[in-house]
């Protein structure tokens, strides 16, 4: 194949650039015809001048990533939120009226921004990977180079282990085998030709045969090629600019945060209106009216509230990176709360793309089970309940032995070097303990496997045997392999092959292909016309460990999972089977169909997509999202990088998954462990109750201050408090007590809970009785101690501090009570959150040392009260987290009684 460039000159005299050809078009041309348009020679390659004039045109092989933001720009970022705009104009008013306290803590919300920069980083570790190379002919050389350098007319040489640097146009192919899971989804790999393709046939990115795309991994084979696209300009490449294209959706508790700001803005200027209109009807003056409103307002707004949810979520995406996930985005860890529904990526992600032989049929009506996944050694060969092991049963150690014989492929540390099917029958070699028959026969002749014939033999003899003519061991499709039979093995035995065995033979290799299995039959013999039929084996890419039960807990809690696969319909119905998803009822759909399919009208009962393309994965998640469910998306492949990027959650593989794909998702599970998300959506759920628990907290004590202050300024009472001691309540309000709340550990039942509403407001009706009751007794307990110190009309420092200590008091106890909005405290355990218990007993020691230190009395003007002064304000003070305590019980109550309708609510 000699093409020089010269015979294409005229083509191209206005100096006018190398065209790219799309792999449609350059699969219907033929070779000489591809050479001549990329203006290419074939053997010689290109020239240096040649490969800088493109290179300046098409530019590198690679894809233009956005700059990374920079930090200055997360930062200013976090103030257009609502209710970061509500506090930033707070603490501006703070600093005008010399408030400098509330001021300060805007500052704190770097550590958002920093906590994002640093997960993000986390991300970019991760995808540090060697950058891939590639061996090219230029100038006549074979050179090796980075994949990078690459240009449209370079001729490029594949062989068995590497990974396809760009589109390639193959114009030799020596049993070439590409797998392109990560880029269609099918788990069998594609056997490539050089011989062009009609165009009616090349359609579909799968059907194109004399094609290899980048990012796609040789499994067997080698062959040369021409390349047509580069970067962008690839398959590869169309899928990363749709993924691009898509824009991200706001999380949940964005959202939520929202509509508090919202409603908090609402109520505070709700209190200065209020406030300024009865002054002004009492005849006061109106300025003063409007700093004592304003004031008010100020304190009002839980300017905690950020700075816990930040550091909520941050040590929330710290315990993930323990349990193996990074989280790109702090909100994110969150989001799975709400998620209702998730959409996953079959190969790679429920399975590990690595067949696996799971079932032996052999030729004298033994069935065995194989366990374990993957190209290893872990599992055993199971025959009614016994383990086999080497030639304990010679009826399926003849299977074991021609199937490792009659194979090319090599498992090393775990890792294959040649054909999956080959692999899955030598990993069943390795847990019989009979891979070293590899090593004892000698081949003399071999018939390699091809498409057409869809079989292989070799012609063996024994180490020790070697003066005899050897025998054969075939592999291949049932229909071939039996042509050759004329007996069949019988614990060691040849009997005749009659009709009736053929038909049982038949009958089981259908039940095994209706499982979903890919079946391989074997015989042996010396002679190829009179071979012994030996058994079948079934091979699949099964499910990963753990993801049954994953999946199981996920449905028990409220979550769909639909599996959504380019895969063909009868695998991925049985893997969807084996994992509990696919149940008498339940509908699969394929690509086309969605295609043909109105977005509003994908059924809820569609549990399978099959043979789905990137941009039926899209349409997918959108038709779910527009009838208002949280979607995530798990994958690994570049096929599915454009649907994790439209998600609400997208997921991604860190071993497995392609560089897109991490780029793409929201969130990456170290280890391919699909358990982990449940670790997530524990985490989420409880991320969102303690900013409930905080939000709970503040509000409550912020409006029992507030109303405190409001009733002496309205009604010219005494000031029950001075404004030393408001600072103080207010650095408890936002202080340690209040955040400790934000590290809550997660209850372990909340996963059993069913997602939240992700329209729901955080303050809910329920939260609102609590906040209103709570406040209601502090502001009684207070004024009543208020009053009880009052009597003789004087205001004195035992009055002011008794009052005083009686709302501290108020406050710890509330905040024990706000530590769950459902359990009883009794039930949490007192000492189970660590960071609350020390919160707690340093704000009562420092409460103790504004009581009974002199210069700290002097500061506060508090004087010392006695043991019974204290029992008896512990007393009254209780009573806040008592009544707390029943409200849970009777919410409790009425919440079983609805038990039977949310159950029946779920399964619609």
């Amino acid at each position: 194949c000699f093409y020089p460039i010269a015979e294409c000159q005229p083509h191209c005299e206005n100096e006018t650039m190398v065209p790219v050809l799309t792999s449609k078009k350059a699969s219907e041309l033929p070779v000489n015809e591809v050479a001549c348009a990329l203006q290419a020679d074939l053997q010689f390659g290109l020239t240096r001048e040649e490969i800088t004039r493109r290179r300046t045109y098409h530019g590198w092989n690679e894809f233009d990533i956005s700059e990374e933001e920079p930090l200055w720009k997360k930062y200013i970022s976090q103030f257009k939120n609502p209710l970061i705009l509500l506090l930033l104009a707070s603490a501006v008013i703070s600093v005008l009226m010399r408030q400098f306290d509330d001021a300060v803590s805007i500052t704190v919300l770097c550590s958002a921004s920093f906590q994002e920069y640093r997960s993000e980083k986390s991300l970019e570790e991760l995808g540090k990977l060697v950058p891939p190379e590639c061996h090219c002919v230029r100038e006549g050389r074979l050179e090796h180079l980075l994949a990078r350098e690459l240009v449209p007319g370079d001729t490029v040489c594949l062989s068995v282990g590497e990974r396809v640097p760009a589109d390639l146009r193959l114009f030799e192919a020596v049993d070439l085998s590409v797998d392109e899971s990560s880029l269609t989804g099918e788990t069998t790999p594609c056997t490539k030709t050089s011989a062009p393709q009609p165009a009616a046939t090349n359609g579909n990115i799968t059907s194109r045969s004399n094609v290899a795309f980048m990012g796609t991994l040789v499994r067997c084979g080698k062959a040369k090629g021409i390349v047509i696209g580069t970067g962008e300009n690839s398959e590869f490449g169309e899928v990363f600019k749709m993924m691009q294209a898509e824009e991200a959706p706001k999380t949940p508790l964005q959202k939520s945060m929202d509509l508090l700001g919202k409603q908090l803005s609402l109520y505070s200027f709700g209190i200065i209106g209020v406030i300024m209109m009865v002054g002004w009807l009492q005849g006061k003056y109106i300025l003063d009216m409007f700093t004592i409103g304003v004031s008010l307002a100020v304190a009002a707004i839980p300017e905690g509230l950020p700075i816990v949810v930040t550091v909520t979520l941050a040590l929330g995406v710290m315990r993930m990176v323990k349990k193996r996930a990074i989280v790109k985005k702090l909100p994110i860890v969150e989001t799975l709360s709400c998620c209702n529904v998730i959409c996953s990526d079959k190969t790679g992600t429920l399975t590990k793309n690595e067949m696996t032989a799971t079932h032996l049929f052999t030729s004298d009506g033994q069935h065995a089970e194989v366990t374990g996944v993957g190209y290893n050694n872990s599992g055993e060969v199971l025959l009614d309940g016994e383990v086999v092991h080497g030639f304990s049963n010679s009826s399926i150690s003849k299977i074991v032995e021609a199937g490792c014989v009659c194979n090319d492929a090599v498992i090393r540390s775990n890792t294959l070097m040649g054909r999956p099917t080959e692999g899955a029958l030598i990993a069943l070699a390795m847990k019989m303990g009979l891979e070293g028959l590899q090593k004892e026969f000698v081949r003399l002749e071999e018939i390699p496997f091809s498409s057409e014939q869809k079989w292989m033999a070799v012609r063996v003899v024994h180490r020790t045997q070697q003066d005899k003519p050897g025998i054969f061991f075939v592999k291949g499709a049932y229909e071939q392999i039996i042509r050759f039979c004329t007996t069949y093995n019988s614990r060691g035995v040849a009997l005749t092959l009659t009709h009736q065995q053929r038909e049982l033979y038949q009958q089981q290799k259908s039940y095994m292909g209706t499982a979903g299995l890919r079946v391989l039959a074997f015989a042996s013999g010396s002679e190829m016309g009179a071979l012994t039929f030996l058994g079948l084996v079934g091979i699949i890419d099964p499910p990963r460990a753990g993801v049954k039960e994953a999946v199981a807990t996920l449905i028990s809690s409220g979550v769909a999972v639909k599996m959504i696969t380019g895969d063909s319909q009868e695998t991925a119905v049985s893997i969807a089977s084996r994992l509990g998803l696919y149940t008498k009822g339940s509908q699969s759909l394929s690509g086309d169909e969605v295609d043909q399919m109105d977005i509003q009208h994908l059924s809820q009962i569609i549990v399978v997509f099959y043979r789905a393309s990137p941009r039926n994965k899209l349409k997918i998640v959108k038709s779910l999202q527009n009838i208002g469910a949280v979607v995530a998306m798990t994958g690994d492949g570049v096929n599915d990088a454009v649907a994790l990027k439209a998600a609400d959650i997208g997921v991604a593989m860190g071993q497995t998954g392609t560089d897109v794909c991490k780029e793409a998702a929201d969130m990456i599970l170290v280890d391919d462990d699909f358990q982990t998300i449940l670790s997530a959506i524990e985490e989420g759920k409880g991320i969102y109750n303690n900013i409930k628990n905080f939000v709970r907290f503040q509000l409550s004590t912020s409006i029992a201050a507030l109303t405190l202050i409001s009733l002496a300024t309205l009604m010219n009472f005494p000031n029950p408090l001075n404004a030393m001691q408001i600072l103080w309540i207010n650095i408890i309000m936002d202080g340690p007590p209040a955040q400790s709340l934000g590290v809550e550990p997660v209850d372990r039942d909340v996963i059993r809970k069913p997602p939240r509403n992700v329209r729901d407001s955080i303050i809910t009706r329920s939260l609102i009785v609590k906040i209103l009751v709570s406040s209601f007794i502090i502001v009684c307990g207070t004024l009543f101690v208020f009053w009880r110190e009052l009597r003789d009309n004087e205001i004195t420092p035992r009055d002011t501090t008794m009052t005083f200590t009686c709302f501290v008091f108020f406050d710890m106890f509330n905040a024990l009570s706000s530590r769950s909005q459902t359990r009883m405290v009794h039930e949490m355990g007192l000492c189970s959150n660590r960071m609350f218990c020390y919160a707690v007993l340093g704000s009562i020691m420092g409460q103790l040392l504004v009581i009974y230190f002199p210069p700290l009395q002097k500061v506060f003007q508090t004087e010392s009260l006695s043991i019974l002064d204290l029992l008896f304000l512990v007393g009254l003070t209780s009573s806040v987290c008592m009544v707390s305590e029943v409200i849970k019980k009777l919410e409790r109550l009425r919440g079983g009684e609805k038990m039977a309708d949310t159950d029946d609510f779920h399964d619609v």
